[in-house]
């Protein structure tokens, strides 16, 4: 009887473990800037979501693009998209930072799951 607790005990701490952790897309807009300081930019969210629990899956820079429309006076903008797995509370930190970081012009966190 023990053993089957064991098991039953341990199969249920993965799902809930499995289940806490979902995965996210965030896709965002840096000012134009030098390479350097958007490095930084990139990092530093990178740094933001392991610091919090989460797993950077992937980190694609698209480079420059010319913006659909202007965003504070700007016609272009350095593209990110960031694939992650995550805690939702560590989803809400990571927005929370984006909102008041100066260098994003724009973001949005989609969940993939």
């Amino acid at each position: 009887m023990s053993i089957l607790k064991t098991k039953i005990h341990f199969v249920n701490k993965i799902v809930k473990e499995q289940k806490m952790k979902k995965y996210y897309e965030i896709m965002y807009i840096v000012k134009p800037i030098e390479e350097d300081a958007f490095k930084e930019v990139v990092a530093k969210f990178d740094k933001l979501i392991t610091e919090n629990g989460g797993k950077v899956e992937k980190t694609d820079c698209w480079g420059k693009r010319r913006l659909a429309y202007e965003i504070q006076d700007l016609k272009e903008g350095l593209y990110v998209l960031v694939t992650f797995q995550a805690e939702a509370a560590a989803v809400r930190e990571l927005d929370r930072v984006m909102k008041i970081t100066d260098e994003v012009l724009r973001h949005m966190i989609i969940s993939k799951d």
